[in-house]
């Protein structure tokens, strides 16, 4: 199991990360396809290969082709997303008046249930820094009455993925010394 395999690789110090990444894959907050499409889009927001590719060995045995792809497209839409409204709400409101412009078919079309997506969008904008994405996927969530334990589930997985994400990061750059 590819979950066994990341644990195994953080070192020492991050024995408070392994511990939390266990219990979140055990996760009874979030469905299946909830779980696993989070940590597949959070394992491609934090950019380590390492970790994306051993979270997708585990989650193509669980998510359909759709989901799977549906959990990669919220990782780079939000990729986007989180630069462009983040960056657009630093600037104080000198550009509101503006279209963005951007192509964001996939929200609207994502290929798996709406609260899914954006659930998915909500952890990697944790991980992107986007306090207005946050907002409003949050808002969206609990619109749709999804519960406030699910979304808080999903931010706490969005930050122990982004943590065991740096201790990997960090371990394999000092194994090259």
């Amino acid at each position: 199991m590819s979950i066994d395999n990341i644990k195994e690789a953080l070192p020492e110090y991050a024995k408070d990360l392994k511990l939390n990444f266990g219990s979140i894959v055990k996760s009874t907050e979030l469905n299946e396809q909830q779980l696993w499409g989070a940590l597949v889009a959070t394992a491609a927001a934090t950019k380590s290969e390492r970790l994306l590719k051993e979270i997708s060995e585990d989650a193509l045995d669980v998510l359909s082709a759709e989901a799977y792809n549906g959990a990669l497209g919220a990782a780079a839409i939000m990729g986007m997303n989180n630069v462009f409204y983040r960056t657009k709400g630093q600037l104080d409101g000198r550009y509101d008046d503006l279209r963005a412009g951007l192509r964001m078919n996939i929200i609207a079309n994502p290929g798996v249930p709406k609260e899914d997506f954006e659930l998915w969008s909500l952890a990697v904008s944790a991980i992107n820094g986007c306090s207005h994405c946050l907002s409003a996927h949050e808002t969206v969530l609990r619109d749709a009455e999804v519960s406030r334990t699910a979304i808080f589930e999903a931010i706490r997985l969005a930050s122990i993925v982004s943590g065991v994400a740096q201790a990997l990061l960090t371990a394999d750059a000092l194994a090259a010394v």
